[in-house]
């Protein structure tokens, strides 16, 4: 039987009466956003936008709540709804050219309507007219917009609930089913959910803002009328501290990667029903530990914001093999996976650049085997950079390695002078493992560098050795928890590479007045050099300088310093940690608060004064 939420509506019949069902939209901060709620606030958006010219507004707001309320108040209003996947300076730019105006946190953006008064009520949506353009990741630099029919984004709700649903209610593991058992688009026939069980409150640690969080956390939980929490979690503290009950956790291989043991999962590991994560491949590891910490094997997602969901697995039952989403069709041609589904926009097969082969020991399904399209040409001999990523992690000392292309230093010119135009050769990111991170402290770089050049040799030829390296206690991700080539491409920037000083934030915040990073502290970091030797530690001076650089990445500050105020170092912290600092800026008393946390708990805080005046 294909399972169905109680009181299910496809996406067109979204919002739902405010008094069909009891069930919250969304939960903020401890309190219930009821159906009304968010049918007043979808009314007040609809009304606004139907009187502003223009077909095409970009969207980016950090609560859920608000971002789901906006999104079907733009489609109510016939509007095209463009969804970026952060607000940096260059994502602005580009989006002036895309979008006729602004919603939500975006500078310059309308402001947010109060709720409607009175019973609203609504025209359904049109599956084919209703659009979204969402982001690829920007694996090569330059994000690449996405269009998305209505009916696509539907199609893909229907098959989550139809292979997910029970899981999500009432805590049965995911079957297989043939793919003509569900026709996308029809109403999910079967099993109802009891109404005495508690549907589960939906939390993430994924932006809404990447196809994947904008289907697990908004689109699903609304169709199949299951809550959702309006914040999402940044920190690991706050997945134990704060899911308890009946819960659902959308997570990235990033979150889960990191969980620590030294927390109390017990409240997390008594109400989590189910834990999803996408974005790219959980290590084993940490599906193993996933489940011995939060009590559910974790359900893998694969596909991408051009495909849409194609296949999931649970590693405890399926190991590597991946089963095919409910509609989803694939082939296998010249060794490349092919899919086909109601997911994409036409009938058409698609080749997904991903190599895979079938399903061994008789399982259907396929397994991938690493991207087509990761061949280069170094002095005319073709090399695999995904093998030399897999030759460099077969090392102890290495827990992640990504291995990608840019311009070379030292180009070879020709006769006449010339610099080739596209000179370029690979360059490495290594995450070192623990043992990794004591042979660096106790070897140094250039020797570990060295050891690790020298396994290359065993699957490239020595002209296409990387001269660049970069030697990292996390492999940095975005907020969709991915490594992009150009957040990679960054730790080679002439500052970073030439000084060393401070490591690359990785962003999960980025708010007008607040903000959340990560960072490793790389054991190569200058900051450790004689502080102290044979037992480094990161000195307080550096916490109090990089708070105030972070935050220049993304507050207007001024450029005087004035005092520090309230400084308190709680515990050291030192190298191989990965932090996170949380910054908080008020423009009115010219203030920065920052704080320094890890698993281990506070390291820091304190709160920094500039003088009124024009910002650096």
């Amino acid at each position: 039987m294909v399972h169905e939420a109680a009181g299910w509506r496809p996406l067109t019949a979204l919002p739902r009466d405010p008094a069909a069902t009891t069930v919250a939209v969304a939960w903020r901060a401890g309190r219930a956003l009821s159906q009304a709620d968010f049918a007043a606030q979808v009314a007040a958006w609809r009304d606004l936008l139907v009187a502003q010219p223009g077909a095409r507004w970009a969207l980016f707001v950090e609560d859920t709540f608000d971002f789901a309320a906006a999104l079907f108040g733009a489609w109510h209003a016939g509007k095209v709804v463009v969804v970026p996947g952060d607000m940096q300076d260059d994502t602005v730019a580009r989006l002036r050219g895309a979008a006729d105006g602004f919603l939500g946190d975006l500078p310059g953006a309308l402001a947010r309507p109060a709720p409607a008064c009175g019973k609203t009520s609504f025209v359904p949506l049109d599956r084919e007219a209703t659009q979204l353009i969402v982001y690829t990741s920007g694996t090569n630099g330059e994000p690449l917009a996405i269009p998305k029919r209505l009916a696509q984004l539907d199609a893909e709700v229907h098959a989550l609930e139809a292979r997910f649903g029970a899981l999500c209610d009432i805590g049965l593991a995911p079957v297989n089913l043939a793919p003509e058992t569900v026709a996308a688009g029809d109403a999910v026939a079967g099993l109802d959910r009891d109404p005495d069980v508690e549907p589960p409150l939906v939390w993430a640690t994924v932006t809404h803002q990447h196809i994947y969080g904008l289907l697990f956390r908004v689109l699903w939980p609304l169709a199949a009328a299951r809550p959702f929490a309006a914040e999402r979690l940044v920190f690991n503290e706050e997945i134990a501290q704060r899911i308890e009950g009946p819960a659902v956790l959308v997570a990235s291989p990033a979150h889960l990667r990191r969980l620590p043991e030294a927390l109390d999962w017990s409240a997390a590991r008594a109400g989590l029903r189910g834990v999803f994560s996408s974005g790219g491949p959980l290590p084993p590891e940490a599906a193993e530990s996933t489940l011995a910490l939060l009590g559910a094997a974790p359900v893998e997602v694969y596909g991408s914001s051009e495909t849409g969901g194609v296949a999931w697995r649970q590693r405890a039952r399926h190991g590597d093999t991946w089963q095919p989403l409910p509609g989803v069709e694939f082939r296998i041609a010249d060794g490349e996976l092919c899919v086909r589904s109601p997911h994409l926009p036409d009938d058409q097969w698609v080749r997904t650049a991903d190599r895979a082969m079938p399903a061994g020991d008789g399982m259907d399904g396929f397994e991938l085997q690493g991207r087509v399209d990761r061949i280069v040409k170094i002095e005319e001999k073709r090399v695999s950079l995904t093998a030399m990523e897999q030759c460099l992690t077969a090392s102890d000392d290495v827990a992640e390695a990504r291995v990608l292309m840019l311009a070379d230093e030292r180009p070879v010119v020709d006769a006449a002078g010339a610099v080739p135009a596209h000179a370029a050769r690979p360059a490495v990111v290594v995450a070192l493992s623990e043992s990794g991170r004591a042979k660096l402290l106790r070897a140094g770089k250039p020797a570990l560098v060295a050891e690790l050049r020298a396994r290359l040799l065993a699957a490239v030829d020595r002209v296409a050795l990387p001269r660049r390296w970069r030697l990292v206690g996390a492999l940095p991700v975005n907020a969709q928890g991915k490594s992009p080539e150009a957040l990679l491409g960054a730790l080679f920037a002439p500052a970073a590479e030439a000084s060393n000083v401070r490591p690359v934030a990785e962003w999960s915040v980025a708010e007008p007045t607040r903000a959340v990073a990560a960072i490793a502290l790389a054991p190569e970091l200058l900051v450790f050099d004689g502080h102290f030797p044979g037992s480094p530690i990161l000195p307080g001076v550096a916490q109090v300088d990089w708070a105030i650089a972070f935050a220049r990445e993304r507050f207007a500050l001024p450029a005087r310093f004035v005092r520090l105020d309230a400084l308190k170092f709680s515990q050291p912290a030192t190298p191989g940690m990965r932090l996170d600092i949380a910054l908080q800026w008020n423009a009115a008393t010219c203030t920065l608060q920052f704080e320094y946390r890890s698993t281990a708990g506070r390291h820091s805080t304190g709160r920094i004064v500039f003088a009124e005046g024009e910002a650096a």
